[in-house]
């Protein structure tokens, strides 16, 4: 009898309800307390609930990794259907939704628990392969393996135009917000080895600098994974993220570029105005 295979994520990988219809991707939520209320990512909150808070009253929300119970029922849930489950969690240097995963699956037999060591769709990117490797008929087992082996592989970047959510949230000193300020700098967001660092500079006008953002991230083509690219974004206008994919596809021959919207947990460190490209290379970065 055929492996019944279900992939899974926990919320930060912000896939869109329909490519989660279509690759049939189940989520487990983290949890997002906002001025005291404890909330469902991306049930019962929204981007813009946050964002409104702040501009009402200057505060972020604490998000929260699902519990050993939580991740528990989830699995269990699901393995007592019949299937095996390749899960995808943030990167475990950002969250413990990894190790909470571990610990849980630890309890079953056909639990797989991949590190994206990644975050938003960057984790998304690997979720899509698992779901078109399942679909290939590679067991869950193979499936992990096999992305576990990607991670290294998946380009991630954005740039924010401001770092006030990112100061807030205790991940850029004073220092470092104030000279981006003071010298109009737009700062470009790597993630590498599970972590974020600060990579090109860019100064001007945001609308601007992502044209040329983009031009930067894609200039070698011919390394990059064409089969899948995302533009994700944090509530930037419809005008600047159409620019953006009508850039990207000028840049090369990108069959699927999938527009995406971060989630609750990107948005309350990166703030609205937030924008990425990513995709996997041929190697490792």
């Amino acid at each position: 009898m055929p492996e019944k295979i279900l992939i899974t994520s926990d919320s930060t990988t912000d896939l869109s309800p329909e490519l989660r219809a279509h690759y049939g991707i189940s989520l487990m939520r983290l949890t997002v307390n906002l001025n005291d209320v404890s909330h469902v990512d991306g049930l019962d909150i929204t981007p813009e609930d946050i964002y409104r808070s702040y501009e009402l009253n200057r505060t972020l929300p604490k998000t929260a990794a699902p519990n050993l119970a939580a991740c528990y029922d989830f699995f269990q849930k699901y393995v007592a259907d019949g299937y095996s489950i390749v899960h995808f969690t943030i990167s475990s240097e950002m969250s413990s939704s990894y190790q909470n995963s571990v610990i849980a699956a630890q309890d079953f037999d056909r639990v797989h628990v991949v590190d994206t060591r990644n975050l938003s769709t960057g984790g998304g990117l690997l979720v899509i392969r698992a779901a078109e490797l399942a679909t290939r008929g590679m067991s869950a087992g193979m499936i992990a393996q096999e992305c576990r082996r990607l991670t290294p592989c998946v380009d991630v970047s954005f740039v924010i135009d401001s770092l006030e959510f990112l100061h807030k949230g205790g991940r850029c000193s004073t220092l470092t917000m104030l000279g981006a300020n003071v010298m109009n700098f737009k700062p470009c967001i790597l993630v590498k080895d599970g972590k974020m660092s600060v990579g090109k500079k860019y100064r001007g006008k945001f609308d601007q600098i992502l044209l040329k953002y983009l031009e930067d991230r894609v200039e070698h083509t011919d390394d990059i994974d064409k089969s899948h690219v995302f533009i994700t974004h944090g509530g930037c206008d419809e005008s600047i993220v159409e620019a953006c994919v009508s850039k990207l596809r000028s840049l090369g021959d990108f069959p699927n570029i999938h527009v995406t919207q971060a989630g609750c947990t990107i948005s309350a460190h990166c703030g609205r105005n937030a924008l990425g490209v990513m995709f996997l290379r041929n190697h490792p970065i």
